[in-house]
């Protein structure tokens, strides 16, 4: 996977640049000016400098002589107002030094315009050959929890979060979880839930001081809810503070119709201690849910598949409808996942979903870039 360096004498600027590029798959790294990337070339292989202008064209000019002092095999990737004479200076000492300049990204910009100008560093499978050893990743500290928001259909106020598990692997950069997640019954697969338990708390904390408190929801399978000592200790990691919520556990719908008696006993149990549990991805095994005497079922989450395309889509709204039914009749909120288009969006509101969560709201994102999304303004309308 290419390494890229972000140079910017803005602290602001280089993180908006990291992440960005982050969520491409790359490897990123950051610099402020041309005496910090003189040391880290010679510490690690840089495939493209990204060169923000924010400093003038006196420091993006030392950067360029440093790159060329250190042989850079390399690109650079300048960053800077169309038409602008000092990104066409810059860009000239580049060719005059024997640099690699990319043709200049101009600023202001958006993802896309980002996506092409790295284009060529971007394989075409970024994704490991082979399935990582999630082991390793828990030993390394290579895994992280991503947001994605959880909106109100009505509003379209952020209402929460589902965390997501992704590996910032060294050598492939972001890898999704079908590469790394364990089969159901792994070994594995304990320390991996205890990991999303505990950084799910402390990114709680972290929003807590930086956003405010947000409600969050994380995913679990349910044999790990079949270990009263792990239920246990699930209930004691709560945080005892007032601004806390409650945790929502999500579990695959399929799991709980097969264990339906022992998951009602353990939201029973766990609600107590501020914990509730979702059914989700629940598709055309909904009808196992009815009848029951006991729901203690905080909310029905759709599959995306009955979502995506539903307004187009006769049969996708009927079994959405059903769904909203049963959980009105149980008292259960609904999510209508993988939410898209906005024509989906106006189908979601009309059948009555409480929430809706999907691409059209925004990807998953680390937490610092959460930290910062709005959670007051209606998310269709952000950038």
């Amino acid at each position: 996977m290419p390494s890229v360096c972000v140079l910017d004498g803005k602290q602001h600027i280089r993180t908006f640049l990291v992440e960005a590029l982050e969520e491409l798959g790359l490897l990123t790294t950051e610099c402020r000016d041309a005496q910090e990337l003189d040391a880290r070339l010679a510490q690690q292989h840089i495939d493209l400098v990204v060169l923000g202008l924010s400093a003038g064209g006196v420091e993006a000019s030392h950067v360029l002589t440093c790159l060329a002092a250190q042989s850079f095999e390399g690109q650079v990737l300048a960053l800077g107002p169309a038409g602008s004479p000092v990104v066409a200076a810059i860009r000239q000492l580049g060719h005059e030094l024997g640099l690699v300049m990319r043709p200049t990204l101009a600023t202001p910009f958006g993802a896309e315009s980002l996506r092409a100008s790295v284009a060529g560093l971007l394989p075409a499978d970024g994704a490991p050959s082979a399935p990582v050893d999630v082991a390793e990743a828990l030993k390394s500290g290579w895994l992280e929890l991503w947001y994605q928001h959880k909106v109100d259909a009505r509003t379209l106020i952020s209402r929460g979060a589902e965390a997501l598990i992704r590996m910032r692997h060294p050598s492939w950069g972001v890898v999704p979880p079908a590469y790394f997640i364990p089969e159901d019954g792994d070994p594995n697969f304990r320390g991996l839930s205890e990991f999303v338990i505990g950084k799910a708390i402390d990114d709680w904390r972290y929003f807590l001081g930086h956003s405010g408190p947000v409600d969050l929801s994380i995913n679990l399978p349910a044999s790990f809810l079949e270990d009263p000592e792990a239920i246990d200790r699930l209930c004691l990691q709560m945080p005892n503070h007032p601004a806390f919520s409650g945790l929502i556990i999500e579990i695959n719908g399929t799991d709980i119709v097969r264990r339906l008696d022992l998951l009602v006993d353990v939201a029973k149990q766990v609600r107590f201690h501020n914990i509730a549990v979702s059914i989700d991805d629940i598709g055309t095994d909904w009808p196992s849910l009815m009848g029951l005497n006991d729901f203690p079922f905080t909310e029905i989450k759709v599959d995306r598949k009955f979502v995506s395309g539903c307004a187009d889509d006769s049969l996708k709204r009927s079994v959405c409808r059903r769904i909203i039914d049963l959980a009105n009749s149980y008292g259960a909120r609904t999510v209508a996942e993988g939410v898209e288009t906005r024509a989906d969006l106006i189908a979601v509101h009309e059948m009555g979903f409480d929430l809706a969560q999907g691409f059209l709201f925004g990807k998953p994102v680390a937490p610092r870039k959460f930290a910062r999304s709005s959670l007051s303004r209606p998310l269709a309308m952000l950038d």
